[in-house]
């Protein structure tokens, strides 16, 4: 069974990287990888975040900004891709045809950054779903599930547990602001993207690896599962 991964950024570097959970992370991937198979999409985390900034202090336009923080994706599925070691494909893809390409022709886990600017890594993650033929996309974060607004913020927020492409859609039409470093667990052209293939698409905590694990093998988890 085919299995994509959108690793938040904020996960694998919130300020410097996290050796430890990307280790605990691909031990998992190792673990689980002679049953499905998974190709993986990083996110910048704060690295990103803070290099689209700086663009923008020194006069860029969102366009550079989003060319900055691509990089800093690419420099951390470079890491996912190093603690993988040999399970991994060697090198870190950019573009959808080639690593579509390599996960097809090969039995290594195919690691991709970032692809364009005005996309996000959800983004990316939806179109190489497509692209690849895969029926599930499982999102890490920091946030456990989808809410009806963000749960840092408003002690009032709804956790869903299950919900449909279409509400999902509506939610982050609300909430997507569309520039490089802003926040909302999931854009709004990745919404459109997984609802257009009805992709199934799980949303949990990456800082829980049992519920990382139990979302990938289809069992009860604690975040949002999107379907129908």
């Amino acid at each position: 069974m085919k299995i994509v991964l959108s690793v938040g950024g904020s996960l694998m570097n919130p300020g410097k990287p996290d050796v430890d959970f990307i280790k605990g992370l691909s031990a998992l991937i190792v673990k689980l990888a002679p049953k499905y198979k998974f190709s993986i999409l990083c996110g910048g985390g704060q690295p990103a975040r803070d290099y689209a900034s700086a663009v923008r202090e020194f006069g860029g336009n969102e366009f550079a900004a989003d060319e900055a923080a691509i990089l800093m994706t690419r420099a951390n599925a470079f890491l996912l891709a190093a603690a993988l070691g040999e399970r991994a494909y060697p090198r870190v893809f950019t573009d959808f045809g080639d690593a579509a390409a390599a996960e097809t022709a090969s039995k290594q886990i195919v690691v991709m950054g970032g692809t364009i600017p005005g996309f996000t890594t959800d983004a990316d993650a939806a179109l190489l779903a497509e692209k690849i033929g895969a029926k599930k996309l499982v999102n890490l974060s920091n946030i456990s599930a989808i809410y009806s607004a963000d749960p840092k913020k408003d002690p009032k927020a709804r956790k869903f547990s299950a919900m449909t492409h279409s509400e999902l859609v509506e939610l982050a039409n609300k909430y997507d602001q569309r520039k490089a470093g802003t926040n909302f667990v999931f854009d709004n052209v990745a919404c459109k993207i997984i609802a257009r293939s009805a992709i199934e698409t799980h949303f949990v905590s990456g800082r829980d690896l049992k519920q990382v694990e139990a979302a990938i093998t289809g069992a009860e988890h604690n975040g949002t599962v999107v379907k129908g």
